[in-house]
């Protein structure tokens, strides 16, 4: 035998050994199987969905479109609740009642990613404009889970007891949708929630991780408008105007002293002047000027301390120049989302065992705003998670680049759509059917 094929042999037998002493690929589990047999069919509601974003209350279509894929799933369905929110309930005997809660709406974001699903659409938003409008906050992933979850827990009735309420919410965008659920008898006039989960998009978290916070995750948010009103004249004659344009200017800038140096060092405040409007002309000074401000913090003392020092600092810019009095008006408000301890207790170790240990992780709270903290109206517990959305080489690659993600309200933002509605999938099924009991055996 020649000493090269000699060589070959011992080299094709060592690779054979190597090969036969590896160990086999971990079996799936029961969930992980039954997503990847639905993985087509979930993917292509996502990319439905996607497709064919709605603004805040005009989900007339997606509302439709949920409802028909709960009542598939076996859920009992009621429509128009709080104008276009839907409800499906799945009754399974004596038990808890967990409310699962996804959103629908999406933004007036004109998309730029680019991708084949990419929506085209355009909406007349509420102010009588034509904008385009995109899923960039992730709703879409919501739904997509909120529709996998249901699926699952239809099909796995033997595996637990109890009731499950599923909520499709209108407009979370604009904080107003799970008020007018709530108003429209949403605890009344269907089986009032011992527990209430959400799940959220992260726009910088690897796919297949979830992270959790008890207490304050989310902060509240307060819209308030504010009017600084002047005597309008002519721009060369300075001297017999008073100038709202100057006085915006200066309330802007003293309103941040309310945060750095009467908000206690230690509680998390945020004043932001998103959109400031005064003005039609080079040479004409205005009657008034508007300013459209977010507020944010986790304490209520807090947020009525901004108010309070906004209202002030206006008042008395007034009186130093001499214009009318301002108007200061709270436009809407949520609190902040503060998920119960004693029920992110009871989860984490339902996330823990679906997922493993290594991709649930602890997070610090973050300034935005969500109105799923009303769900604890009547002392319900709540608890809302993040899924991370973004595949591990895309971060690797916007570190090496020193870039960052596009975050959430983006129009370059989009999820995995595979993993993130897997894991989306996975972590909702695990916490509703670890709050539930196991169903009597016969």
């Amino acid at each position: 035998m020649s000493r090269w094929l000699l060589t070959l042999l011992i080299a094709a037998t060592a690779c054979g050994r190597s090969r036969a002493a590896d160990p086999p690929a971990p079996a799936l589990s029961p969930i992980e199987t039954w997503i990847s047999e639905r993985q087509e069919q979930l993917q292509r509601l996502y990319t439905d969905l996607h497709a064919h974003p709605e603004l805040s209350f005009q989900e007339v279509e997606t509302s439709r479109r949920i409802a028909d894929e709960l009542r598939k799933a076996g859920a009992k369905v009621t429509t128009g609740v709080g104008k276009l929110g839907v409800v499906g309930v799945i009754e399974n005997g004596p038990g808890p009642v967990v409310l699962v809660r996804s959103d629908m709406d999406a933004l007036p974001v004109t998309e730029r990613t680019g991708l084949p699903y990419a929506s085209q659409a355009k909406a007349t938003d509420p102010l009588g404009r034509v904008v385009g409008v995109m899923h960039a906050c992730g709703h879409d992933v919501h739904m997509t889970c909120l529709v996998g979850t249901a699926n699952w827990l239809a099909e796995h009735k033997g595996d637990w007891s109890g009731t499950v309420v599923l909520i499709a919410q209108p407009a979370e965008e604009t904080i107003g949708g799970a008020r007018k659920m709530l108003d429209d008898g949403l605890y009344q006039r269907f089986p009032k929630p011992d527990f209430a989960l959400a799940l959220h998009c992260k726009a910088d978290s690897p796919v297949g991780d979830v992270l959790y916070r008890p207490g304050p995750m989310l902060a509240s948010s307060t819209s308030l408008n504010v009017t600084i009103r002047g005597k309008g004249g002519h721009g060369a004659m300075p001297h017999r105007t008073v100038d709202p344009i100057v006085l915006a200017a200066l309330a802007i800038l003293d309103f941040q002293t309310i945060v750095s140096r009467e908000i206690e060092p230690i509680q998390p405040a945020v004043v932001t002047v998103g959109s400031i409007h005064g003005g039609e002309k080079h040479n004409i000074i205005s009657d008034e000027v508007k300013l459209q401000l977010t507020l944010r913090s986790y304490s209520e003392t807090v947020r009525l301390q901004l108010i309070e020092g906004i209202e002030r600092r206006a008042k008395a810019l007034a009186v130093a120049h001499k214009a009318p009095p301002p108007s200061v008006e709270v436009q809407e408000h949520t609190p902040a989302t503060i998920n119960r301890p004693e029920l992110v207790a009871r989860v984490t170790p339902f996330l823990k065992k679906a997922l493993g240990d290594g991709h649930v992780q602890l997070v610090d709270p973050v300034m935005g705003a969500e109105d799923f903290a009303l769900y604890a109206e009547g002392d319900v517990p709540i608890m809302m998670f993040w899924i991370g959305t973004v595949p591990p080489q895309r971060i690797e690659e916007a570190i090496s680049k020193g870039v960052d993600l596009p975050g959430l309200h983006s129009s370059l933002y989009h999820p995995e759509p595979a993993g993130s509605i897997a894991t989306g999938v996975r972590a909702m099924t695990a916490a509703v059917s670890g709050l539930l009991p196991p169903k009597p055996k016969p």
